[in-house]
């Protein structure tokens, strides 16, 4: 396990994690049809009923953040050298460097949600559904001053301040209903069982690196790691104290996984209404995940000693035309990131309960009197989850030329970048597939991950009746 342990401290930390919020295709709010459309709404019906494929009728991927993968690595400026380097590298400038990050956190989020199974149908005086989903999220917000020190600008002191990382799974089942009150008022709400499989949490605060006359780091600050997970321990090892003569301590070096099954069980709810206030002019709201998961345990870690000695960050080249180990390289980054965290077990504190993040949603939507198969439609999205939250405000435009089609596009700001996105759903009788993006892929790798973090696919196809 020691490889997977040190590769993901490495992608959280340093690199851009590629793993995927309640997840939803929010580009398809206003498109009518949209089977899925009660996941952004518990208020939202669907005309037909509805079985999905299963694990393929709705599948969301996205992700979001202020820097990517094409901050991180550069082109080797050394004649004859490896062909990708990191921004660590001593001849790649501070300016071009550090030109990728921002001045205040530094966020990337990766969520994911796969619908197992999941059936819509009218019975007891409304639209119900019924879904089975596996859902992870990812969240890092690191200091522009973590990234200063990488590099190692030339400064004998850092104030680095602090960082927050942050990984939870889990699976859902959901029983939705929702119901038409008079000509102008539908609302619904959802139920959710959350079944846990995972949750982390590692937070570093007060953060500071001094260079001492030995030209190592003595690092400062309070860490504090917490893991929910069945079958989780930490493995550790002896390390020595910088001062000479001071003895040893025992710091995490590692973790083991044995048994690994249900951790935790919590519940939420969705709650949603739609106002019809005339022909032409419709408003909604949402809250969605509104809950939490008690976990059965929680491994705790904190700072192995208040100041401790650090080699600092060095730069490893990712690729060569001898053609290098990714695995070798991951395992390179993570021993400086596990010696950074320096942190020492804790051991098993009982259980805790975490919220999994709840967001808001506010829209309207205007049909054009004159050709009703037009319509325009503004939505507001919060996402509450504490160093992870952010906003967006969306615009988009729908179009319906058929019955069996629909789709649009729109136009988004939200805390990390602007963005384009686009709709496509197509639902003839006894089938629907739909595909869209909140954010249009722009360029990416060789291995097709997003250079600058930000990128969202749906897709699905469901039997319809």
């Amino acid at each position: 396990m020691k490889s997977s342990y040190k590769k993901l401290l490495a992608a959280a930390l340093i690199a851009v994690s590629t793993t995927a919020t309640a997840q939803t295709l929010n580009s398809a709010y206003f498109t009518d049809e949209y089977t899925f459309r009660h996941t952004m709404n518990p208020a939202f019906g669907n005309e037909d009923s509805y079985v999905s494929i299963p694990a393929l009728g709705n599948v969301n991927v996205k992700m979001q953040g202020n820097y990517g993968l094409g901050d991180v690595l550069f082109d080797n400026p050394t004649p004859g050298g490896k062909r990708l380097t990191t921004f660590m590298h001593p001849d790649i400038s501070v300016a071009d460097a550090l030109s990728g990050f921002s001045t205040g956190n530094n966020r990337l989020l990766t969520d994911l949600n796969i619908t197992i199974l999941s059936a819509g149908f009218k019975a007891f005086g409304g639209y119900n559904t019924v879904e089975l989903n596996a859902r992870t999220n990812v969240g890092t917000s690191l200091p522009y001053e973590l990234f200063e020190f990488a590099k190692n600008i030339g400064n004998n002191t850092y104030d680095i301040g602090d960082v927050n990382v942050n990984a939870q799974a889990f699976a859902e089942l959901a029983f939705g209903h929702s119901r038409q009150i008079n000509e102008k008022l539908r609302v619904g709400a959802k139920l959710k069982f959350l079944f846990g499989v995972a949750r982390a949490d590692l937070q570093m605060k007060n953060l500071k690196a001094e260079l001492a006359s030995n030209e190592k780091w003595i690092v400062s600050g309070t860490a504090e790691a917490n893991v929910s997970m069945k079958g989780f321990t930490y493995l550790s090892e002896m390390k020595d104290y910088e001062s000479e003569g001071a003895g040893q301590y025992e710091a995490i070096d590692d973790v083991d996984v044995d048994g690994a099954g249900l951790g935790g069980f919590g519940m939420a709810v969705d709650l949603g209404g739609v106002y019809k206030i005339n022909d032409d002019w419709t408003v909604s709201a949402s809250v969605l995940d509104l809950g939490f998961i008690s976990w059965s345990n929680n491994r705790r870690a904190v700072n192995a000693a208040d100041r401790f000695e650090f080699d600092g960050f060095h730069d490893v080249a990712v690729t060569s035309s001898a053609g290098d180990k990714l695995g070798d390289i991951s395992d390179s980054y993570a021993d400086q990131i596990t010696d950074f965290i320096n942190l020492q077990d804790a051991g098993d504190e009982g259980g805790r309960t975490t919220g999994i993040g709840a967001t808001l949603n506010f829209g309207a939507e205007y049909t054009l009197p004159v050709y009703r198969k037009v319509k325009f439609g503004a939505l507001s999205t919060t996402r509450i989850r504490g160093a992870y939250s952010w906003t967006e405000g969306r615009l988009s435009a729908n179009y319906a030329p058929l019955k069996w089609l629909d789709g649009g596009v729109n136009f988004a700001v939200n805390s990390f970048a602007a963005s384009m996105g686009w709709v496509l759903n197509i639902h003839p009788k006894g089938y629907n597939f739909f595909i869209g993006m909140d954010h249009i892929l722009g360029k990416t790798s060789k291995e097709f991950i997003p250079l600058s973090s930000n990128a969202n696919v749906a897709l699905g196809m469901n039997i319809t009746w």
